[in-house]
């Protein structure tokens, strides 16, 4: 089946036209564009005067210089990114680390503003300047649906919401807001996005992913060039590209195939033929090299039996060698760890397994001293040979020069304005509006029920564990890796606070109740012209998010029942995946997904009270039972519930 696109321009044109062909991938070149001039950083004393330093010089001939005055302890730093709990300015400049990563929990102090964060992120770049050559570090972060881990950031609806949105110029818009954010806090690299084609909802990642459709998901890799900005038509395609200090190096995951394991469970194995892995799982990939992405993070997944993390074929030779790809590969968390049953149980194969394979730079986060023992020896007794270790380091440099950390090491103090900013709010509620599907709208025989009347007669019930929980509507990759449920995490509306707020002018009351038994309906109904009743998922985050059945959790299907079954009403289903609604379909006037839609909750309640229509359409198949998954669009036996692309729509009311 077609999939509608939303939006479409040149620039994203070439970068899709190019994208189906192979031929072209082949030729992609492997130079890289200088970055712009600037001023010379502070470390490295001795060095001053080295070519590496002149941001005049062409950008591959600063690699070169660079690389060739590095000691083997110093290439094996670059290649470690370790969290920042470790990140002491002993442990930068003993070990030349390279990168560091906002992992497990490691934030500033609760509640911290930018200058927090950028405080944090400078005292260890202080350090990595600091020593002998003045190789500036790369710090990373997740920032799965806006700057998620910090205090007052944007939440944008996470990526199955986009997917709804099937407009590709709006997640670019996301992406360069997004970008905005990170710098605000002095962070120039970030862990996204997700590529993964979800073929099975019952995956706890499954959220994190546009669409079961690789022609969908293709369409949406236009959030990259929001984060690193627009490529040049005259740029070498497959090179990476930052456009500036208002952008940031994007890292396209997790390849390959990451979507497709068996049954959805997480890290497991994807069954596949090569042509079918090209096919459904490869496809983002080639849009993302030709759009520049800086770096690509590997799956923890196996294909066919072999983890991906020591996939030679499929990270050297396929995606480096065949795609001309020329950024950097870096692994998950602890992923080399993973290669072996039990995890860690032979680190110095690990080790060899995984930069053999192609891995340029290791997530480690914890054991930098024992990687960096076990890499030394393996080089030193030809097991991995140099010229690997310097493919690995000539393509880190190759990415922080062309971020411009060389001449910008630290954060440009007047983007602090830029975390939170309304246009991005504004951004984000229109992204929740264009995201909700509208899967029922009135019974048989009766009106339709949605848009609702502001004004009305009675009051209005609003009801459901999710009307009035901000955290449960951001869902997991929000403060915390899992997140959390209440309304004192961050800022923002919830769903609650957004209905409130559309029918206040008209006086109309609102009454919540989260959890009303049928004893209240029916000694109330009475009072109410309809219901609107928010239920859905609790936040999770990949493997504590795998589902086996998909129910709506409780005490979601008794309010349903309760609510349903006296009072006219609405059920808006916050979730990451579509779940088993059929035993209830019956009883609901009407259904809306409203997937996890972030910190603007007043979007919501836009589309529902008719300030504009519902255009949201099913970028993934909604089931009707667990026993037929994995169904995706195009399978031979296909009897979904609802299908592929269904949405009803609905008119804006005039004012």
């Amino acid at each position: 089946m077609g999939v509608p696109g939303g939006g479409t321009g040149s620039s994203r044109g070439r970068v899709v036209a190019a994208a189906a062909s192979l031929v072209l991938l082949i030729q992609l070149s492997s130079c890289c564009a200088s970055p712009a001039a600037a001023a010379a950083t502070g470390g490295g004393g001795e060095q001053q005067g080295a070519k590496y330093k002149d941001p005049r010089q062409p950008l591959n001939a600063r690699v070169e210089d660079l690389l060739r005055r590095m000691t083997l302890a110093e290439k094996i730093g670059q290649m470690s990114q370790i969290d920042q709990e470790n990140a002491t300015a002993g442990v930068i400049s003993n070990y030349f680390i390279g990168s560091v990563l906002r992992g497990g929990g490691s934030v500033p102090a609760a509640d911290a503003p930018p200058e927090a964060w950028v405080e944090m992120v400078e005292t260890i770049q202080s350090a990595a300047v600091s020593t002998r050559l003045g190789i500036p570090a790369m710090f990373g972060i997740d920032a799965i649906h806006g700057h998620g881990y910090v205090y007052k950031a944007t939440v944008f609806p996470h990526n199955v919401g986009l997917g709804y949105t099937r407009d590709p110029e709006l997640a670019k818009k996301i992406g360069a807001a997004v970008a905005l954010e990170v710098r605000a806090t002095g962070i120039p690299f970030i862990f996204a996005p997700c590529l993964a084609v979800c073929r099975d909802p019952r995956w706890g990642r499954c959220y994190e992913s546009f669409s079961e459709d690789s022609k969908l998901v293709q369409q949406m890799t236009s959030i990259i060039s929001g984060f690193q900005g627009e490529i040049p038509a005259s740029s070498r395609l497959g090179a990476p590209f930052i456009a500036g200090q208002r952008n940031v190096a994007a890292c396209a995951k997790h390849y390959v195939g990451d979507g497709g394991t068996t049954r959805g469970i997480n890290e497991n194995n994807t069954v596949a033929t090569f042509h079918q892995l090209l096919g459904i799982h490869m496809p983002p990939y080639y849009s993302a090299v030709i759009q520049g992405v800086s770096t690509i993070m590997v799956s923890y997944s196996s294909w066919n039996g072999v983890k991906m993390h020591a996939n030679r074929f499929l990270v050297t030779d396929f995606l480096k060698n065949k795609l001309r790809f020329r950024g950097f590969v870096i692994s998950d968390w602890l992923g080399l760890d993973r290669i072996t049953s039990p995890e860690h149980a032979d680190y110095p194969l690990s080790v060899k397994l995984g930069i053999l394979a192609g891995i340029d730079m290791v997530m480690i986060p914890y054991q930098y001293k024992e990687f960096r023992d076990d890499l030394t020896l393996l080089v030193q007794n030809g097991t991995i040979p140099m010229s690997r270790i310097d493919d690995a380091v000539r393509r880190i440099l190759r990415v922080k020069f062309t971020l411009g950390l060389f001449e910008n090491p630290y954060a440009d103090t007047s983007l602090a304005g830029e975390l939170g900013k309304q246009e991005h709010h504004d951004l984000a509620r229109e992204a929740v509006r264009k995201s909700l599907v509208l899967l029922k709208n009135g019974k048989p025989g009766d009106e339709p029920l949605l848009p609702l009347p502001k004004k009305t007669h009675g009051s209005i019930l609003v009801a459901g564990s999710h009307a009035d929980d901000l955290g449960r509507q951001c869902g997991g990759w929000t403060i915390k890796w899992q997140g959390l449920t209440g309304n004192n995490l961050t800022a923002g509306t919830t769903i609650l606070d957004g209905i409130k707020r559309a029918v206040g002018p008209a006086g109309t009351d609102v009454v919540y109740s989260e959890s009303p038994d049928a004893g209240f309906i029916q000694r109330n109904k009475a009072r109410f012209d309809y219901a609107v009743v928010v239920v859905g998922e609790h936040p999770y985050a990949e493997t504590a998010g795998d589902n086996l059945n998909l129910t709506i959790p409780a005490p979601g299907p008794g309010v349903i029942r309760n609510v349903c079954g006296g009072i006219r009403c609405v059920v808006v289903l916050v979730s990451g995946r579509p779940l088993v609604v059929e035993p209830y379909i019956d009883a609901i006037d009407a259904l809306v997904a409203a997937w996890l839609p972030g910190t603007e909750g007043q979007g919501v309640a836009d589309v529902l009270f008719g300030d504009y229509g519902f255009t949201g359409k099913l970028s993934r198949t909604w089931f009707r039972t667990v026993e037929q998954l994995p169904m995706n669009v195009g399978d031979a036996h296909y009897d979904p519930l609802f299908p592929f692309g269904f949405g009803l729509e609905t008119q804006p009311l005039k004012a």
